[in-house]
């Protein structure tokens, strides 16, 4: 009993075998490259179960977007500036046997593209400034390193779909100068904007003081108008008085004389037919 046991569980064993030889899947995100003696034969990229010859074989690669992240190198800018840059880029086999043929492993594939995307990134940044790359003009020039990116990685079965920069920073001995400098610039122009503020200051205070002399002195003369009008009003209603009322005048003046020199005490002589006995007689 155990023998034809054995047997059938060494047919079922073969068999798997055999089929594993010469049958194999290809997954929706897979594609495939069918080989022999090392010379490759077909490329698959539909999914599903494939037939192959036992002395094939297969070689696998994604068929979706993969990822590049780049080591952080520094570039010179047209301005002769450092510029220590970290990119990235999306890309994807587009053609496996090419792909296969001049590269062989993604590794590899990976490490050509690194050299094609810093080689187009250095050559497109050198020709800008530091302002112009990491503000200005960043979305064109990495349309451009992306277009050469891909049309360079072309030969090797590569399509580079997005180049994008990640960061984009000075080297840290670089650093401490360029803040120095913005706060040098920055206290310029603030001692600029002092400079003009004093200056309106002045302006303003000069054109206050003559305002305000312009205004005294309209005032000054305006008094002295007045005081003149009043003045003269004054005399006028002297006059009319006096000329209303002369004898009255004199009599009053007469009164505050005499008020003045004469007291308890005082004895004065005066002729009889003085003015101040005819006044005192009424006459």
């Amino acid at each position: 009993m155990r023998t034809p046991l054995v047997i059938l569980v060494a047919v079922v064993a073969g068999g798997i075998f055999l089929v594993n030889m010469v049958l194999f899947t290809v997954n929706e995100w897979e594609q495939v490259v069918v080989t022999e003696f090392g010379q490759p034969k077909r490329v698959i990229k539909k999914p599903g179960l494939h037939f192959k010859s036992p002395l094939e074989k297969i070689r696998v690669f994604e068929d979706w977007l993969l990822d590049y992240d780049s080591t952080p190198e520094p570039i010179y800018t047209k301005d002769k500036k450092i510029l220590v840059l970290d990119n990235y880029a999306r890309w994807r086999i587009a053609d496996p046997l090419l792909f296969l043929q001049a590269l062989r492993t993604e590794s590899e594939g990976l490490s050509r593209l690194d050299d094609i995307i810093f080689s187009e990134m250095r050559k497109e940044l050198g020709q800008h400034t530091l302002s112009e790359i990491v503000s200005e003009n960043r979305e064109e020039l990495m349309a451009l390193v992306t277009q050469r990116s891909d049309e360079a990685a072309r030969s090797y079965g590569i399509e580079v779909i997005d180049v994008r920069i990640k960061r984009a920073d000075l080297p840290p001995e670089n650093e401490a100068a360029v803040f120095d400098r913005m706060r040098a610039e920055r206290a310029r122009e603030a001692l600029q904007y002092r400079s003009e503020g004093e200056e309106q200051a002045l302006t303003i205070r000069a054109e206050t003081d003559l305002e305000a002399a312009q205004i005294l002195a309209t005032a000054e003369e305006e008094a002295q108008r007045i005081r003149g009008a009043g003045d003269a009003d004054a005399l006028a209603i002297y006059a009319e008085a006096y000329n209303d009322g002369r004898k009255f005048y004199k009599f009053t003046r007469t009164l505050e004389a005499y008020e003045k020199a004469l007291d308890s005490k005082t004895k004065v002589i005066l002729p009889a037919d003085g003015d101040f006995f005819k006044l005192l007689n009424g006459k």
